[in-house]
């Protein structure tokens, strides 16, 4: 019986310790906040080879310019640049390639609808690793911003800072 009893407490020691890690940012876009307005985002993976997760590992990806394309039916990351590993040698792999993205076939036909409404655009948000060690993509959907909207947002952003100051000082 103590055996058994031993065994419960691992799993559930084994289960905590899982849910109590934290993401790794690898990388953070955070020009596609003050560009777009986002009105939903999508956890999903990424297709990679060894080389570009041993490069995600150092830390290295550049999520400038880079945004989410539909194409038959799947999604595909453009434009996102994870520099060559320089111990892969000859299996290497090419910088700025497309990548897929997985997501789940429901998910997927809602953000197609969404995609295809006049002036919203799907950009890459964060890219990390998630508890279990593997690499998420998070995408958003959101609408550009005009000039006097970003304007507006700094405002807003400037005037809770020094409220939070005010009540610092108080």
């Amino acid at each position: 019986m103590a055996k058994s009893k031993n065994r419960k407490k691992s799993k559930t020691a084994k289960k905590s310790a899982v849910q109590g890690a934290v993401q790794k940012n690898i990388s953070e876009n955070r020009k596609a906040r003050h560009r777009y307005e986002i009105s939903e985002q999508l956890e999903c993976g990424i297709m990679l080879m060894g080389s570009e997760v041993k490069s995600l590992r150092d830390g290295k990806l550049s999520l400038d310019e880079s945004y989410v394309r539909m194409n038959k039916g799947e999604l595909w990351l453009v434009g996102a640049d994870i520099p060559e590993y320089k111990q892969a040698t000859i299996w290497n792999h090419d910088p700025k390639r497309s990548r897929k993205l997985l997501v789940h076939a429901a998910q997927l036909q809602k953000l197609g609808v969404r995609a295809n409404e006049k002036g919203l655009t799907i950009v890459p948000l964060r890219v990390f690793f998630n508890p279990r060690g593997i690499v998420k993509v998070l995408i958003g959907v959101g609408r550009g911003k005009k000039l006097h909207d970003k304007r507006s947002s700094l405002k807003e952003r400037e005037m809770k800072r020094q409220i939070d100051r005010a009540m610092k000082r108080s």
